[in-house]
């Protein structure tokens, strides 16, 4: 500890410094137990005086388990937050010792002198309570009388007028610490029955307006006063009733956890009969009525020599096979990988392991030792029936809570109770034992001092082992001078008792048992709340984890953040009516979710906060330092989601702009290819009278030629339109016509074609071919030659006019299918959802 100290005061400073050694608490306990401790090596004495200063700086060394609150930081922080309401604990306290100063200084003028009694129950005069009386002693405090002709042992007595031995009127000292073991309402019976004995049944009201001023109005007033500087010190007291229901809500959402239950399985039948034959609530009931029947068969001591024990084990074993048959159904339905998932499955598996090891135990020895384990079995069993009720499983979440955080009050209660014993065994190691401190309650070594002192932490007789503490000569034998150590007398210390067992029971009762009151009456409010004051129901909540339960479906506790947007469509109540009331906000959350963590996977925590901060009205809700980063936060992901959304609705315009164009750019290629096509194939205009006219003297043989394809100038070969197509005459489109007018005016120079020739503008734009019209006839009744056919330019022109109208329309469709899309549906495409 010396170069603990050296080196704090070489890093920290001792006196100037701002983080010197005396200007911290620590640090300051840290050199008085220093401090003492050598005082205490440097003199080491060989004998101890009873209650001397030697004996006084024993009982200091005995804090040196108090440094634990210097290193463990949790535990400074709850001695801080005690020291921090030390101004309200102390007004209150004070106003408890007014009160019995008050009603002891009454009670001092009305009952002073009047408490005592002889020891002689039959004298009644304090001037006849002299000389001796033979007193029968009983083996028990019951009196009983003895039979006739066998009476009771007697001794001499002396007859001696006293008080009684707990308690008196006679000074303002005794009688308040009489009040104050009233207070804590032990004794008070035996005062008043003594008060009604000496001064009649009237004075007993003294005792009862006491106890319901002191005890039921001040000592409540403690309570409340501890309760309320713990809400303050944590900053619930100064929230708002939104703010307290927001930090309700974060814990609960803290301790929520996915419902680890597996989807039901689709592709296997039987799988999927038995999944619905375990989630049936008939069949959790019977699971549950089982559970109940099991331990019921603990009504009975198993007992090898018992005849009923051989029944009792063997329901025992009939309905642990039960459970087997109940886990190995899970196992089917689940798979067993999903059985695994849930901690409570596991804990029923361990159980229903031991109760078959059990079993095979039983029927091979069969004797005391198996039915032990058979029922510490059983009692392991009956811890799994709060997994199966929504109400004790808040219980059993209440209690674990606040066992979790009130962990380190009750470490430092452990912690006082260790220094208190260590002090006990110092100044009460060696008295005498009395009416309640023996062979089970005494302070002759820490262990059994621990012990007492738990007994005095839940009330029981502190006061009567306190007054044994106190005994003095003549009740105890005390060595004449020169003293030897106190440890060779038996007798107690009045003073040092006083102040011991006081102090102990004021820190122990009223204040540290208080704190844990506080912190389960917050957890109770944490898990009961109304569903009226939560900012997010229980249904929300169970809504969620069942949504989360389907989109993670391997049971792995995070999901891709693309599921996200799927995952909150998916679910229902408060955030559906969000949803619809603003078109952005699941942008928003998709947007705050993706950029948690970089685009990776999201928790189930990640989206169920995201989900409340959502879902609540955080100007209510948030104190003002989280306020003011929710809000910087949220404006920053409005403005990313703003931005790609501009972003992805001017692509989207860019793209409607190029297919457009692209669509104009494929309309002249169409029409310049169906004007190549009608183009002849001969570079110069045929003459009548040449040989070579195989066509021709086809359509004079009455046979017309049906390839389904012409051959222009180029070479390429279009398609040629058939008969079957209509006769009237097609209206041409304004493009068509507006190349026309081109071609005249390019053509304006020439003579003008013969009637019925079609003018069709070449790639080349120089040269057009001119042929004359070809007559053939074919049938009237449509047989081949009496019907005169229309000539070849006709029947191209009309098929060019069919082409460009037929493009046209379908442009005109593709533009209104385009416009008519939102922007909307180009937004996503930048998300990545």
């Amino acid at each position: 500890m010396s170069t603990e100290l050296i080196l704090k005061v070489l890093a920290d400073g001792f006196l100037f410094t701002p983080k010197a050694l005396i200007r911290d608490a620590g640090g300051i306990l840290d050199l008085f137990i220093y401090t003492t401790s050598l005082v205490f090596i440097a003199w080491m004495p060989q004998k101890v005086p009873e209650q001397s200063s030697i004996q006084f700086l024993m009982v200091l060394r005995c804090l040196r388990p108090l440094r634990i609150f210097i290193l463990v930081p949790h535990m400074r922080k709850v001695v801080i937050e005690l020291c921090r309401g030390f101004k309200e604990i102390f007004l209150v306290s004070s106003l408890l010792v007014i009160l019995m100063f008050m009603f002891s200084s009454f009670g001092v003028q009305l009952y002073g002198g009047k408490m005592a009694r002889c020891t002689d129950p039959d004298i009644k005069d304090r001037n006849k309570c002299v000389g001796v009386f033979w007193r029968k002693i009983y083996v028990s405090k019951m009196k009983i009388p003895s039979a006739p002709g066998n009476d009771h042992p007697r001794m001499l007595v002396p007859r001696v007028w006293a008080n009684p031995r707990n308690f008196n009127f006679d000074g303002i000292g005794m009688a308040m610490l009489a009040l104050f073991e009233t207070l804590s309402f032990k004794g008070w019976l035996e005062i008043r029955d003594t008060i009604i004995m000496q001064c009649g049944l009237a004075h007993s009201i003294y005792v009862h307006v006491f106890v319901f001023l002191g005890a039921m109005i001040g000592l409540t007033l403690f309570v409340g006063v501890v309760i309320a500087n713990y809400s303050e010190n944590k900053g619930t007291a100064l929230l708002t009733v939104d703010q307290r229901r927001w930090c309700d809500l974060k814990k609960r959402l803290k301790i929520a956890q996915p419902l680890h239950l597996p989807s039901r399985p689709g592709g296997n039948p039987f799988r999927a009969f038995v999944y619905d034959i375990t989630q049936n609530i008939y069949f959790k009931r019977l699971t549950a009525f089982l559970v109940i029947a099991t331990s019921a068969l603990l009504c009975l001591s198993w007992d090898s020599l018992k005849p009923y024990t051989v029944s009792l084990t063997t329901i025992s074993v009939v309905f642990n096979w039960l459970f087997v048959c109940e886990v190995v159904m899970k196992m089917i339905a689940f798979s067993p990988h999903g059985y695994w998932q849930s901690r409570r499955n596991r804990y029923e598996l361990l159980v229903t392991a031991l109760g078959v090891v059990w079993i095979v135990a039983h029927f091979i020895w069969m004797n005391d030792y198996t039915n032990t384990f058979g029922f510490c079995v059983t009692m392991l069993r009956f811890s799994t029936i709060s997994g199966k009720h929504a109400t004790l499983k808040m219980l059993m979440l209440t209690v674990g809570v606040s066992m979790v955080k009130s962990f380190f009050i009750i470490l430092w209660m452990f912690l006082l109770i260790l220094v208190y014993a260590f002090a006990g065994v110092v100044l009460f190691g060696s008295v005498k034992w009395g009416d309640n401190v023996g062979r089970h309650a005494n302070f002759q070594h820490a262990p059994r001092a621990i012990g007492v002192l738990f007994r005095i932490v839940t009330g029981e007789d502190w006061n009567r082992i306190m007054h044994d503490c106190m005994v003095t000569p003549p009740f105890c034998t005390r060595q004449l001078p020169p003293l030897d150590s106190f440890w060779d007398t038996d007798c107690g210390n009045w003073t040092g008792a006083l102040i011991y067992f006081c102090s102990f029971y004021v820190m122990i009762t009223y204040i540290v048992l208080n704190l844990l009151v506080a912190i389960i009456i917050e957890n109770f409010s944490l898990f009961y709340s109304n569903e009226e004051d939560a900012l997010l129901s229980y249904a929300d909540l169970r809504n969620f984890q069942f949504t989360w339960n389907v989109v993670d479906v391997n049971q792995k506790g995070f999901i891709p953040v693309k599921r996200v947007k799927f995952l909150i469509l998916l679910l229902k109540g408060r955030l559906e009516k969000l949803l619809a009331e603003d078109m952005f906000l699941l942008k928003h959350m998709c947007h705050e979710l993706e950029r948690l963590h970089n685009g990776d996977d999201v928790t189930f925590h990640d989206v169920l906060n995201t989900y409340s901060n959502r879902t609540v009205e955080i100007h209510k809700s948030l104190q003002f330092e989280e306020l003011l980063a929710r809000q910087e936060l949220e404006y920053q992901i409005e403005e990313e989601v703003a931005k790609q959304t501009i972003r992805s609705w001017l692509d989207s315009c860019i793209r409607k702009i190029r297919l457009k164009q692209k669509g104009q750019q494929s309309l002249i290629h169409s029409l310049r290819a169906q004007n190549e096509a009608l183009v002849p194939s001969a570079g110069t205009p045929a003459t009548p009278g040449e040989d070579g006219k195989p066509e021709q003297r086809k359509r004079k043989a009455g046979v017309t030629e049906r390839s389904g394809s012409v051959t222009g100038l180029t070479g390429r070969r279009f398609l040629q339109p058939s008969r079957s197509d209509a006769q009237a005459e097609p209206q041409v489109p304004e493009t068509s016509r507006e190349m026309r007018r081109e071609g005249t005016k390019k053509r304006s120079g020439r003579s003008n074609p013969p009637k019925g020739l079609a003018e069709v503008a070449e790639s080349n734009e120089k040269d057009v071919t001119m042929m004359p019209p070809r007559q053939n006839t074919l049938p009237m009744d449509g047989s081949i030659g009496e019907e005169k056919l229309p000539s070849e330019e006709e029947e191209a022109r009309k098929a060019l006019a069919e082409s460009v109208k037929a493009i046209h329309e379908w442009y005109q469709r593709e533009m209104e299918i385009m416009l008519s899309e939102s922007d909307s549906d180009y937004d996503d495409s930048n998300y990545g959802y």
